[in-house]
């Protein structure tokens, strides 16, 4: 059993990411909001982060201007993780493929055409 605060967990990732409770725009999941207040309130409560079955509302987000926090889960441990919006590539290029029959590739590897001369 790992004891965790929920308040205290989400403000030590807010700290460990330059940012504080002024920077929250809302709080939430995609489907409603809740006010900060009501979040501090309910949040100061102690729950087992560790593994088994998760406890922490699995899509709880708390979003900021290009940045948010939301809940990761494996095997019933949890925790925040920290996400910002990414930058946009300055270099456009054309594709001819968006999957693979062999997987685990990115959408570079998949449209970089293949020379036997890769091989030297």
């Amino acid at each position: 059993m790992i004891d965790m605060n929920l308040l205290e967990e989400t403000f030590r990732k807010l700290t460990s990411n330059g940012k504080t409770e002024s920077d929250i725009l809302w709080v939430g999941s995609r489907e409603v909001k809740i006010s900060w207040d009501n979040f501090k309130k309910l949040a100061d409560v102690e729950y087992d982060a560790g593994f088994g079955s998760q406890e922490v509302a699995e899509d709880l987000l708390i979003v900021g201007d290009g940045w948010w926090l939301e809940r990761l889960e494996y095997d019933g441990s949890e925790w925040w993780s920290f996400k910002t919006s990414p930058e946009e590539p300055k270099e456009l290029i054309e594709v001819f493929s968006l999957t693979s029959s062999l997987g685990f590739e990115t959408l570079v590897q998949l449209n970089t055409p293949y020379s036997d001369d890769d091989d030297n």
